[in-house]
């Protein structure tokens, strides 16, 4: 798979072409910060948001560490005197409230709930950074690598069932497939069993349907370090039990959190077990 052009690239797409978007950017979204880190020019981004920098949740937080951090809070951001400020649709309301009568730009991004909605993304911070031609570029990059990952036509009139996943995360909660996640799976050639049970986008999948789907891979969030009442689903013995009858997986949550081109590491990674499982279904 050929490696996304990283900062290193969107920092010499913006030293070979002029430039007159906005100088200063601060951006107090997780999303938007890996959006802006792969599309800023030189200097354009002032600060990221201090999650940028943690590793569980964000696929650049080893870029990020070149940034300021925000803590999301209006006087800091005020502070750094941006002409733009990046927020996202769940960032704190009395901040960019505050922020739009000080007199300054924010920009809201949507999160992204399907890969057309990456796609968006991509050219809507495009847009605002006036970075048109490196959104462009990272496109184009995305659309490629998304080709080679998605699973060849069967030669097979009439193929098989395609083997069945189920996306379980805290609080038991599942993704369908119009969902990112569920969009991920289905890129990846899997079946999703919430698209079987009826859910469309996220709900909470009760234990029992869970272990009745008998999915054929298993894939949980990865769970903190430090134990939580949310997350003690993932270790019930039925789960368990389930993982050790199915093939079994752990989401790498900062691959699949953001409508970023880093969803293709999630697609990538499914796609290599649902090769696994048909290789062993031939051997059987």
């Amino acid at each position: 798979m050929r490696k996304l052009p990283g900062i290193a690239l969107a920092l010499f797409w913006a030293a070979t072409g002029a430039f007159a978007g906005p100088a200063r950017v601060v951006s107090m979204n997780l999303c938007t910060d890996q959006l802006a880190m792969l599309l800023a020019a030189p200097g354009q981004l002032a600060s990221v948001s201090y999650i940028a920098r943690d590793k569980r949740a964000s696929a650049m937080a080893d870029t990020a560490m070149a940034y300021p951090v925000n803590h999301g809070q209006a006087e800091e951001i005020y502070l750094i005197k941006p002409d733009l400020v990046i927020a996202g649709a769940y960032s704190t309301r009395a901040t960019t409230d505050m922020l739009q009568r000080l007199g300054l730009r924010v920009e809201v991004f949507q999160p992204a709930n399907s890969l057309q909605d990456v796609r968006n993304r991509i050219r809507e911070m495009g847009e605002v950074l006036q970075r048109q031609e490196a959104a462009a570029d990272l496109l184009s990059e995305f659309e490629a690598q998304l080709t080679d990952l998605l699973p060849e036509p069967e030669p097979e009139p009439e193929p098989g069932p395609q083997p069945r996943a189920a996306l379980y995360a805290a609080n038991s909660y599942t993704s369908g497939p119009k969902t990112l996640a569920g969009q991920i799976l289905e890129a990846a050639g899997l079946g999703n069993i919430a698209a079987e049970l009826g859910y469309e986008r996220s709900g909470k999948l009760p234990l029992e349907v869970l272990a009745m789907a008998q999915p054929d891979l298993l894939v949980a969030t990865s769970p903190y370090p430090r134990a939580a009442r949310s997350e003690e689903n993932l270790a019930h013995p039925v789960v368990r039990q389930l993982m050790s009858h199915a093939a079994s997986g752990q989401m790498r949550d900062a691959d699949w959190v953001c409508g970023t081109p880093h969803v293709l590491r999630a697609i990538e990674k499914l796609a290599q077990e649902r090769r696994h499982l048909l290789e062993k279904e031939s051997l059987e």
